[in-house]
């Protein structure tokens, strides 16, 4: 479950993060930035040694993650 929860905030705050970056929320986009790498290191010292059933996981944590950050972005500029 680690796995899915890395992958879903990783990916939310990226799909965040481009619409900021689109859009020029330049402080935003570098706060964001910052916790994308940091999330990053522990998705890559987990998921590299994984089954296939944990890889899995981590990719629909990443789907439901696209999601999410679409959300939050319609939330937080509202658009």
């Amino acid at each position: 479950m680690r796995n899915f929860g890395l992958a879903w905030l990783q990916v939310t705050l990226i799909s965040l993060n481009t619409w900021q970056i689109a859009n020029k929320k330049i402080v935003g986009a570098l706060i964001v930035g910052f916790l994308i790498s940091l999330v990053w290191t522990f998705n890559v010292q987990d998921i590299s040694k994984s089954n296939l059933y944990v890889k899995m996981l981590y990719a629909l944590g990443a789907m439901l993650g696209t999601a999410t950050g679409l959300v939050l972005t319609f939330i937080f500029y509202n658009e």
